[in-house]
């Protein structure tokens, strides 16, 4: 049985982190402020991930800083000081969100159950919200505000961008058809090869596709993506460390379609509404994915989790994590060529026609 059958006076929302994490998490506050409009939301998140999603309208967002240290935690608390919430919604099992979350008064203090908890989440909690059967990460949020009494659970993001920011990404994808490759993460035993990456570049701009590569000024990006470049028999656009967040999510929605590891900007892309082929072999994509896109996943994480843990995928834990830092060696660029064959066939129309 729900939480509450009318809306409730406040919410507060605590998923510091990362920026994926944070757009699944936007999808789920949404729903929320659908069926809710009068509930007064309070989101506590991450500087980085504030500079994305802080002016989501009719939220409230407090940014924590977790270099700060314990100066961090006092700042907010003292920002919450006299306030009290009807329900507080904790995603993230991390230890540093849980002791943010002792200065947040909450009637209920709504948090994972055994199955997905982690890190004593569970000792700062009083409602544990029940797993769903998919294990993505996405429907794990969706199920906290089904609890809480949300009906119409169906994902759908609506950001803010500015005209500007608009501006800035129509003068690179007026041209022709865009490819956005998003080359790195943040962690760079998650990215794939330069060489993988040029073949299927040198692939769209012969199919007449502008190809554009996007990502953090992180010495790692950087250094990948100016290797794809020398790769390349083809003239490639290089805005790697060259936009924001805000800039990014705007190229990222001008795109036809997006080519990107296991990173937060794969799910940018889709909260932007664009298709996302996603490149994994490290994390389950069923549950790390680009959500409405798994289909478009090409993963190596089945070959390589087996062949580490000598063990088939059915009798491992959904968490299981392939250790080996060359597992996306194993994607072969012929199988990226023939994925963005099919999508650029399956969605030919869809970005016109949404």
């Amino acid at each position: 049985m729900a939480l509450f059958s009318s809306p409730p006076s406040s919410l507060c929302v605590l998923r510091l982190s990362a920026i994926g994490d944070a757009c699944n998490t936007c999808a789920m506050v949404q729903a929320i402020q659908r069926q809710w409009p009068t509930t007064k939301i309070t989101w506590i998140m991450g500087k980085a991930e504030a500079q994305l999603l802080g002016d989501l309208p009719g939220v409230r967002v407090i940014t924590f800083d977790k270099k700060q240290g314990w100066k961090g935690y006092t700042q907010l608390w003292q920002q919450l000081r006299g306030e009290r919430f009807d329900a507080l919604l904790h995603l993230q099992t991390a230890l540093r969100a849980s002791i943010a979350s002792l200065g947040i008064r909450a009637k209920y203090r709504l948090g994972f159950d055994k199955i997905r908890s982690s890190d004593l989440q569970n000792w700062f909690i009083n409602t544990p919200v029940s797993s769903p059967d998919s294990p993505h990460v996405l429907d794990g949020f969706m199920a906290f505000a089904q609890t809480i009494g949300i009906e119409d659970t169906n994902p759908r993001w609506e950001l803010k961008l500015s005209q500007a920011d608009q501006d800035w990404a129509k003068q690179y994808s007026h041209s022709a058809p865009v490819l956005v490759i998003v080359p790195a993460a943040s962690k760079a035993f998650k990215n794939w090869t330069a060489d993988g990456y040029a073949k299927v570049a040198e692939h769209a701009v012969a199919r007449g596709m502008k190809v554009i590569l996007a990502g953090s000024p992180a010495k790692v990006e950087i250094q990948l993506a100016e290797q794809v470049c020398e790769l390349s028999s083809v003239p490639l656009t290089n805005l790697v460390g060259k936009s924001s967040l805000k800039q990014m999510l705007a190229l990222l929605a001008e795109a036809k379609l997006v080519i990107a590891p296991d990173t937060g900007p794969a799910h940018m892309a889709v909260a932007a509404n664009t298709p996302v082929i996603g490149l994994y072999a490290h994390h389950n994509p069923k549950r790390t994915g680009p959500y409405r896109y798994l289909d478009y996943v090409v993963s190596a994480y089945q070959e390589a989790i087996e062949a580490e843990t000598g063990k088939q995928l059915s009798e491992l834990s959904w968490r299981s994590r392939v250790k080996d830092p060359d597992a996306m060696q194993r994607i072969r660029a012929e199988t990226v060529i023939t994925m963005l064959d099919k999508a650029l066939s399956d969605f030919h129309t869809l970005k016109e026609t949404q």
